[in-house]
């Protein structure tokens, strides 16, 4: 996969990752969904990536993701920020998987 900031995403991102020690991760969090298909996307700073995750390229980051989850999102994807919402944004140039896309600091 391949990511793609906006100006306004890489600079609300910049100060989580300024000093360079995390890095970003895609996660699809399916707890209390019920069903796969139901999982909400959510973006993580992580201190490292768990043993299984790949690296997805990115423009200014690369981002961890699960590499089983996979098929539930396009191969290019944007990451969006709304700051009258004060929201992320997940989009492809097809869809918007979410309008508000949690970002969570997972690690210290």
């Amino acid at each position: 996969m391949h990511f793609t900031f906006s100006p306004s995403a890489v600079e609300q991102l910049s100060g989580p990752l300024s000093d360079g020690s995390k890095s970003l991760k895609l996660l699809y969090d399916t707890e209390g969904c019920g069903c796969v298909m139901s999982g909400v996307p959510t973006l993580l700073v992580v201190d490292e990536p768990e043993a299984n995750d790949k690296l997805g390229s990115g423009s200014p980051y690369p981002v961890w993701y699960e590499p089983n989850y996979e098929v539930f999102f396009e191969p290019e994807l944007k990451i969006d920020y709304n700051p009258s919402r004060n929201a992320f944004i997940l989009k492809s140039d097809s869809q918007t998987y979410t309008p508000n896309l949690r970002l969570l600091n997972r690690n210290g």
